[in-house]
Parts: structure tokens; C-alpha cells; sequence
């Protein structure tokens, strides 16, 4: 059937405003189309800093008030919610809880699944709006048998649909995302936001994790699950040195493993293992990092769940590309196949299956089976 954008009637909505660039211009573009717009600031942090640290952090005092300014401008009603031990119990220790297990949590999916579509979208709707608005570059579209589907960005260079797989029915058919079908660069935006007298027109956009300002992630968990040094290993199980905490490393991490002892063929080793019981860290080289299947659990579907096997595309990362895959659900687990091998892929990370550009839904990878060191 033919495709055709959502949204045909004038809505009452409410504009998540992260004091940022994209999510003034979203509320805006909102706004010009003839919504009824309100805008809220999420204070999520329960000791917020007055400033950010350039392009790190978020939901500063300052943040508060550029989007404050930014509604203004707009000529939209504005406020901030509190939704800091919600964030909390729900992101945060959620990521700690992950690292402590030996996995890698993606917090920006948790976020957009408990705080913006969840808590957020609850209120929203119990306060008699129809749709929460944000600045995520990523398109829904009404079918016209009624389906909405939740798809890849014009611009793929800027699409965020892989942070917005968690997305379920309900939460699709109360999202609006205005950037999403935006073929212009991001000056372009930020040239938009300048005409629209928008101060956060140059404002840095965030990076890394929101709620580590800093960007030192061994530091904050080191904080809060404190140092146990372990053993790092090789895969024949010989040690090779020693770290403070298995938490603080990744699946296909290469610096920072402060191993004395060279490789015999000289070529650099990654982490190709976590055991949070043993607190081991286990290294080796490049190419037994390959992965040629996995499992993973907890699945979501922006849509109905797919029936039997089915060949898609698939995501491991926010900022990766794309890779063949033959997917199936078995008994709530999805099981997937990589077409050729893949490096780097983590339990915790999300996988986001695609059919062309629209977003079949996710899962949190559970295990994965490995190609044996050089074998093609």
C-alpha cells in the first residue's frame, strides 16, 4: 500500500526540550505546522551543574534555561519536570548494573524507552496530550491501512532510529519527530534555528553519556562499584597482567589494557571476554573477535513481531552501519545469523533489525557464538 505521512490534524503536543539545537527547531517546526505545542524541559539530573563542559553533559541549570528561551522565542508555553529518580532508577543504576555483569549497556535506548516514551509520554497523555515531540532525526508513517512504522531518517547520516528501536505501537502512535524527513545538513539546521532567532543556534551539540559529564566511564563506575583487581588473561588462561575492575572494560577495547607481557607475533590483543565472577579480563587478537551468530532476549517490536525466519538488515551500533542478517524468534528469543562475520558485538548492546529503511524492532543481545580464530 501507498504510504503516507502521519499526522493530518492539528494535535495538542508536547515538545521534549533538551535546551539543544534539534529539539528547539523540532518544537518549532511543530509549532509552524499548526500543533498546539507545549514545551518541557526534563530535569534529570538531581544535582545539576550550573554550566555544561562544552559538548558534554546535559541537563545543567543552563540547558534549563536555553530551552526556556528557545519556547519563548517560539511563543509556547513552557516548563520543567522533575524526573530525576525516575532517570535514576532507570537508566542509571540499570548501567551500572549492566557494567557490574560484564555487559554494555546502550543508556541512550533505556532512555528513550523509560523516561521520553514511557514516564514522559504517560504524563503527556494523562494531561490530555495526543503526542510527545522530540529532535530525533527518524520518521513514522501511517500506512493507509492504519499501521504506523517507525523508519530511518531522510538524511542517514543523521538518523537516530537505532536509539528509537524500543519503540512499541502505543508509544509510534504518540511520537512525533519533525527532523526526520530533513535532507539539509546539520549547519543547515543550526542556519534554520538562527533564523528563527533561536540563541541555541551554535550551541555544542552532546556527546558520549549524558550523565557523564566528564566522559571518564572507568572513573564513574569506579565510584560506585569500587576497585577489584583480577587478572587479565589470555585465552590459553596464562596471565598477562592485572586491572582494577572487569566492569571497566568492553567487548573489542584495545587501549587502556596495560599488559606488559608483547603478543608472540607482536600484533595487538583486545578484550574478547568479561567474567564478572572470576573478575577475569580475557585478551587475544584481532580475529577471534569475529562473530558469526548470536542470541538475544527482551525484544521489542515497532510493530507486529515478525513470523519464521526472515533476512534483514542490522544494527549493532548508534553510529554503525549495517550488516545482512538471517533473524527468528524461538520461544521469546531472537535468533540471529550474520551473513559474513562481524567484530566487536557485546552482551548488553542492542541489536536493531531493519526491513529497508523501516525499524522492525530490537533486542539485547545475550550471547554470542564466535568464528574460531583463522578460519575464513
Amino acid at each position: 500500500m501507498t504510504e503516507t505521512p502521519q499526522r493530518t490534524r492539528p494535535l495538542r503536543v508536547l515538545a521534549a526540550m533538551s535546551g539543544g539545537v534539534d529539539s528547539a527547531v523540532a518544537a518549532a517546526r511543530a509549532a509552524e505546522a499548526g500543533h498546539d505545542v507545549t514545551g518541557v524541559h526534563l530535569a534529570l539530573s538531581a544535582n545539576p551543574q550550573s554550566f555544561r563542559t562544552g559538548a558534554r553533559g546535559c541537563c545543567t541549570i543552563e540547558d534549563s534555561r536555553d530551552a526556556r528561551r528557545a519556547a519563548d522565542v517560539i511563543g509556547i508555553p513552557f516548563y520543567v519536570w522533575d524526573l530525576a529518580d525516575r532517570f535514576r532508577e532507570d537508566v542509571v543504576e540499570d548501567f551500572v548494573a549492566e557494567y557490574e555483569a560484564g555487559r554494555t549497556p546502550n543508556p541512550c535506548l533505556r532512555c528513550n524507552e523509560k523516561i521520553k516514551f514511557a514516564a514522559l509520554l504517560d504524563k503527556a497523555l494523562a494531561l490530555g496530550f495526543d503526542a510527545v515531540c522530540t529532535g530525533h532525526y527518524a520518521k513514522v508513517i501511517l500506512r493507509e491501512d492504519g499501521v504506523r512504522e517507525l523508519h530511518r531518517a531522510s538524511d542517514m547520516a543523521k538518523d537516530q532510529s537505532y536509539v528509537l528501536g524500543v519503540l512499541d505501537d502505543r508509544q509510534l502512535a504518540h511520537a512525533m519527530f519533525p527532523l526526520g524527513d530533513t535532507l539539509t545538513t546539520k549547519d543547515e539546521i543550526r542556519a534554520e534555528a538562527e533564523r528563527r532567532g533561536l540563541a541555541v543556534a551554535k550551541k555544542p551539540d552532546s556527546h558520549d553519556i549524558c550523565f557523564i559529564a566528564d566522559g571518564d566511564t572507568q572513573g564513574f563506575l569506579a565510584d560506585r562499584l569500587g576497585k577489584a583487581e583480577g587478572d587479565i588473561v589470555d585465552e590459553a588462561g596464562n596471565r598477562l597482567g592485572t586491572h582494577e575492575g572487569a566492569y571497566g572494560y568492553t567487548i573489542g577495547q584495545r587501549k587502556g589494557l596495560r599488559i606488559g607481557t608483547p603478543a608472540p607475533d607482536g600484533k595487538p590483543r583486545y578484550v574478547l571476554d568479561i567474567s564478572p565472577v572470576t573478575n577475569t579480563v580475557t585478551v587475544g587478537p584481532a580475529d577471534a573477535l569475529d562473530v558469526n551468530a548470536l542470541r538475544a532476549i527482551k525484544p521489542r517490536w515497532c510493530g507486529a513481531a515478525p513470523t519464521g525466519p526472515g533476512t534483514y538488515t542490522a544494527q549493532l551500533r548508534a553510529h554503525g552501519g549495517e550488516t545482512e542478517v538471517r533473524a527468528e524468534l524461538v520461544d521469546g528469543t531472537l535468533e540471529v545469523t550474520f551473513t559474513q562475520p562481524v567484530r566487536g558485538v557485546a552482551p548488553g548492546q542492542a541489536i536493531v533489525l531493519y526491513d529497508g529503511t523501516r525499524v522492525v524492532g530490537s533486542a539485547t543481545i545475550a550471547s554470542t557464538t564466535r568464528v574460531p580464530a583463522g578460519v575464513a
